[in-house]
């Protein structure tokens, strides 16, 4: 993907669903190439994104799933598999799984014009992110459709018992509480699972004070989920500087 011109996204965006109401801007600002992903697929034939690259992708009208980023991805021998965000596929293109965390995870609801949308630490984070609406306004009409983000290097505060590391040893991405631990407390599961059980915990607490804009526990919501009417398109940018 990363010899698309500008043009040729134009083209493929009239081509694969010009009838949508809803537009993702994918942009890659990270130094190297990320695989775009999204659990159900959104039927992205060439996920693979070099750095400076732009893709304008026409969502369906209706869709309600994830979207992340895979990193640090090759072909051994004939299967295809990435340090984080894999699939599990084999393939370049995901066919829907859910991610190998830890990852970055974009959430989306979208209803024709109306859309959702979060950016979740639940599952711990792998790369920086940004949600950008541009033009709608808060479904109600309470103000404009405000930005979503975690920008910050998580790996400055990620526990030890917390870090992920590929096979050399390097760090690839910080885990969550959750799926570092295994523990229900942080999972909000079986007896922690009611709202008044499921609350902040140190670990979430460290990521929410570095990504104030982002969900660090099954709970958060701060800020809520907002639901943006209208928007001319949504701005996702990897890495953004």
């Amino acid at each position: 993907m990363g010899s698309k011109t500008l043009t040729n996204l134009l083209l493929l965006l009239l081509i694969t669903g010009a009838h949508s109401e809803v537009t993702f801007n994918f942009e890659n600002q990270c130094t190297y190439t990320i695989w775009l992903a999204a659990s159900p697929s959104i039927g992205d034939a060439d996920p693979e994104s070099g750095p400076g690259t732009l893709e304008l992708f026409s969502m369906p009208d209706q869709w309600s799933g994830s979207i992340w980023a895979r990193t640090n991805c090759a072909y051994d021998v004939s299967y295809f598999s990435c340090e984080t965000g894999d699939c599990g596929s084999g393939t370049i293109d995901c066919q829907s799984p859910p991610p190998t965390y830890p990852v970055t995870l974009l959430n989306f609801d979208i209803k024709q014009s109306v859309v959702s949308y979060e950016v979740s630490l639940n599952h711990g984070h792998n790369l920086p992110v940004r949600i950008q609406p541009d033009g709608g306004s808060l479904l109600g009409g309470i103000g404009l459709c405000p930005v979503v983000d975690c920008i910050e290097d998580v790996s400055n505060v990620c526990p030890g018992s917390l870090v992920a590391k590929n096979k050399d040893g390097r760090y690839v991405g910080c885990y969550s509480a959750c799926d570092g631990l295994k523990d229900p407390k942080y999972c909000c599961t079986g007896n922690y699972s009611s709202p008044q059980a499921c609350q902040p915990n140190e670990y979430s607490q460290t990521f929410k004070q570095l990504c104030k804009l982002a969900h660090t526990y099954p709970r958060d919501n701060d800020p809520p989920i907002y639901r943006c009417s209208r928007a001319t398109s949504y701005n996702i940018t990897f890495c953004p500087s």
